[in-house]
């Protein structure tokens, strides 16, 4: 069990709290995550595109010019792929993009992000949440406590008081803020820094722990 200290949200520290290794202190498996990133990313793209070949193409029905005595090449139809008009020779069609990649190496991937953040101080636990408002710049305050600059990924447990927390910050860009059951890859990897609160940071131990 690895400790961590944990903070309020003016960043003063009131307390420790031991975390699984299991979890927070593996060897970050980089293939791992490099497979559950492409996964995620994969199943973001809708695979609509669509291109008329010239069986699709509408006209075309008659012959442009003889086949013989003028010259040219011979021609079946205005909407053969080099005509103006024409159909598109390989071109796109509709597809799925979904990748599978196994439950255990998405669960190896998430406590290898976590661990990264941890093994590079990027990682810091929180009491709670809770606000007494929605305000916005007073969430940029406790921003500015912990000197988070850059962008930070908030996990809170769905069980807190996290209201108000969220809709102060749902207006920076630079903050995203999720529950453990909505935790993924892109977002732990896409953000600099993590915030974790006490709760949430025992149930990711017990959840990942078990697994």
């Amino acid at each position: 069990m690895a400790k961590f200290d944990v903070y309020d949200l003016t960043a003063a520290k009131v307390g420790e709290i031991e975390l699984a290794d299991s979890v927070f202190g593996i060897e970050p498996n980089k293939q791992a995550i490099f497979d559950a990133v492409i996964r995620q990313q994969a199943s973001w793209r809708q695979g609509t595109h669509d291109t008329k070949t010239r069986s699709e193409v509408s006209g075309g029905g008659k012959k442009p010019f003889r086949q013989k005595g003028t010259g040219r090449a011979r021609q079946g139809s205005t909407r053969a792929t080099q005509f103006r008009h024409g159909g598109i020779a390989f071109g796109p069609t509709p597809c799925k993009y979904v990748l599978k990649v196994n439950r255990k190496v998405r669960q190896l991937a998430l406590k290898s992000g976590l661990s990264l953040k941890a093994q590079n101080e990027a990682l810091k636990v929180v009491n709670t949440i809770a606000m007494e408002n929605a305000k916005t710049k007073d969430f940029v305050k406790v921003l500015d406590a912990f000197q988070l600059d850059k962008k930070v990924l908030f996990v809170i447990d769905s069980s807190e008081d996290f209201e108000n927390a969220y809709l102060a910050s749902r207006n920076l860009q630079r903050v995203e803020m999720v529950t453990v059951e909505g935790l993924n890859i892109f977002d732990l990897q896409n953000a600099s820094a993590l915030v974790v609160t006490e709760a949430a940071a025992k149930k990711l131990g017990e959840v990942l722990g078990n697994e």
